[in-house]
């Protein structure tokens, strides 16, 4: 039974034969060799296997991820190395090629269940520390599947797209220590699944909008070190986010009420800012708060008795504030505070079981005016101070709830009027503020 000869041997045959025409002919003809180079290489392209055709081409397969990556995520990949100026450290040098998956610092992963998409995906970027000058181009919405994209510490500037709404699955988004500048991202509150936020140390100035404070998904929010200004949205202390740290911009007004709180804060930090007024007797009214930091202000007046309600509190700084008055047993007895700083006010005066606190660490309180302790004011500063506005501090409190406080044993008992009401203390320790 005759068979046809494999692809291999009909090769070796046609070399033969090429070489044999060649010895006698001289090659009479270009025309003749070239149809034989091409029948050659269709007979390869039709015989070989893959492996075989990438090593005659040069083509290099990464027996990993086999198919090619989506167009999308390589067209977006380029356009950001494009949009970067410059690359000391050579961060992007391996962004070469269609295999995205073996770029530094991109990482792939299994597409999410619910995306239609087959094969590994672009699932996030870290850049941190690698220095890169340039800007953030809109093509990055097209990494469609991202979840993380980490820029710390670069040179990026300009303001970021908009079209970073469209980036449905991503979670956490850093573009701290850049040189970012604008108004705040609002396209960034439009990512459905954001979880993580920050923006620390750019240039960012303007407002702070509501809807900041008002992100379900959000848990933590970093806009410190910034040019925000304006007053700080009564939507604070509804937020869901665990973490927020508005530190060292330009905010000014009050500190926000938080008369109808619904949110789970357990750190802020207000410091070094232009705020002033009085701290609001709400405030106490946080139950899950633990750092409270409102130094470097222009805050006056008492101390809100309420705050003796922050029985988880660790951390309260009132530092280089206006408050006058004498500090009261309700803050210092706070059984969970491990620090405790009110220096370079103007109280007069620290009570009893503050004083017992005098000789350690955890508590501060040079630089105020009380008379025949160390490190205070000099006498003019004190006599020249903000003055005693303690009481143009109250406000009413138009809700009736009870809240955990610090003890059951504590008193109020500085004759002070909540809404036109004592504030009693029921069982298990809960002050009830009943206004009539």
């Amino acid at each position: 039974m005759l068979t046809s000869p494999s692809p291999h041997l009909t090769l070796l045959l046609l070399f033969t034969r090429f070489a044999s025409v060649s010895s006698r002919s001289h090659l009479k003809t270009l025309a003749m060799t070239t149809d034989l180079l091409l029948l050659l290489l269709l007979l390869l392209l039709l015989s070989s296997s893959r492996l075989a055709l990438a090593a005659a081409f040069g083509v290099w397969i990464n027996g990993a991820a086999s198919s090619s990556p989506q167009s999308q995520e390589y067209e977006a990949l380029q356009a950001l190395k494009a949009a970067v100026v410059e690359d000391p450290r050579g961060a992007l040098a391996s962004w070469q090629g269609p295999n995205v998956c073996a770029y530094r610092g991109v990482y792939c992963s299994a597409p999410p269940d619910d995306a239609a998409a087959s094969g590994a995906v672009v699932a996030g970027i870290d850049l941190n520390r690698a220095n890169l000058r340039g800007t953030l181009p809109a093509a990055v919405s097209l990494l469609a599947h991202l979840t993380f994209l980490h820029l710390n510490s670069n040179r990026l500037a300009g303001q970021p797209p908009d079209s970073l709404r469209d980036l449905q699955y991503l979670t956490e988004l850093d573009l701290s220590n850049n040189l970012f500048s604008g108004p705040f991202p609002a396209a960034a509150l439009l990512i459905p699944s954001l979880v993580y936020l920050d923006l620390r140390f750019n240039a960012f100035s303007g407002g702070i909008p509501a809807e900041a404070f008002a992100k379900s998904s959000l848990d933590a929010l970093f806009l410190n070190n910034n040019q925000f200004d304006g007053e700080i949205p009564e939507t604070l202390w509804s937020s869901p986010a665990t973490v927020i740290t508005l530190a060292n911009n330009r905010l000014t007004g009050p500190v926000p009420s938080a008369y109808g709180y619904g949110g789970r804060v357990r750190e802020v930090l207000f410091l070094n800012n232009k705020l002033s007024g009085c701290i609001p007797e709400e405030l106490g009214f946080l139950p899950t708060i633990e750092v409270l930091d409102l130094s470097y202000n222009s805050l006056s007046g008492h101390l809100p008795p309420t705050l003796s309600c922050l029985a988880g509190i660790e951390v309260l700084n009132i530092a280089h504030n206006q408050f006058t008055g004498e500090l009261p047993d309700l803050v210092c007895d706070l059984k969970r505070m491990t620090n405790l700083s009110v220096s370079f006010n103007f109280f007069s005066g620290i009570s009893q079981h503050c004083d017992r606190l005098a000789g350690r660490s955890v508590f501060d309180f040079v630089g105020n005016c009380v008379p025949g302790r160390g490190l205070q004011r000099p006498p003019p500063e004190c006599d020249g101070g903000p003055g005693d506005g303690g009481l143009s501090c109250l406000r009413s409190i138009p809700v009736t709830r009870p809240v955990p406080c610090a003890q059951a044993s504590v008193s109020v008992g500085v004759g002070v009027i909540v809404g036109g009401a004592m504030p009693s203390f029921g069982a298990g320790g809960v002050v009830t503020v009943t206004v009539p």
